[in-house]
C-alpha cells in the first residue's frame, strides 16, 4: 500500500471480509442465546448485517474495486474467542451475558473501522461514499447501545446471582 487510496480500498475489503464473516457468527450467537431479546437482538443484526455487506458492495462499485480481499483476521479472532467461549459456558445466563460481551466486541471493532474508512472516503472526496459507511456506523453504535442495555436491564444480573 502506497497511497490512502490503497489503505481505503483495503479497509472497504477488510470490512466485507468482516461483514461476510459475522453473518454466520451471528447466527449462531442468536442459536446459543437464552434470553428472548437477546435472540432477537442477535437476529435484527444478522439482517442488519447481511444489508451492510450489501452496502459495501456498493461503496466498491462506486469506487471501482471488488469487495473481495483478504481474510479480516481481527474478525476471525474475535469470533474464534466466542466460539471458545461457547463450547466453555455451562450456565444459560453466564452463556447471555458472555455472548452480549462476545458481540460487543465485534461492535466496537466494526465501530472503529466504520468510522476509520469513512474519515478515508472523505478525504479521498468520496462524498456518497462517506455517507454510505456513516448510516453502518450509526447502526453498529445502535447495536452496540442495545447490546449495552439488554446487559444493564437483566442479563448481567441474572448471570451474578
Amino acid at each position: 500500500m502506497k497511497t490512502l487510496q490503497d489503505l481505503f480500498v483495503h479497509q472497504l475489503q477488510d470490512l466485507y471480509s468482516a461483514e461476510t464473516q459475522l453473518a454466520d457468527a451471528l447466527q449462531k450467537m442468536q442459536d446459543h442465546a437464552t434470553d428472548n431479546s437477546l435472540k432477537h437482538a442477535f437476529a435484527e443484526h444478522l439482517e442488519e448485517t447481511r444489508i451492510q455487506k450489501k452496502r459495501i458492495e456498493q461503496a466498491c462499485q462506486i469506487v471501482d474495486v471488488s469487495p473481495e480481499g483478504d481474510r479480516c483476521k481481527a474478525i476471525a479472532g474475535i469470533i474464534a474467542e466466542a466460539e471458545d467461549f461457547i463450547k466453555e459456558a455451562s450456565e444459560s445466563s453466564v452463556m447471555d451475558a458472555g455472548l452480549i460481551a462476545n458481540g460487543q466486541r465485534v461492535e466496537h471493532y466494526e465501530i472503529a473501522a466504520y468510522g476509520t474508512a469513512a474519515h478515508y472516503a472523505k478525504e479521498l472526496g468520496y462524498a456518497e461514499v462517506e455517507d454510505i459507511l456513516k448510516q453502518t456506523l450509526n447502526e453498529e453504535k445502535s447495536a452496540d447501545e442495545k447490546l449495552n442495555e439488554l446487559a444493564l436491564e437483566r442479563i448481567n444480573q441474572r448471570a451474578e446471582a
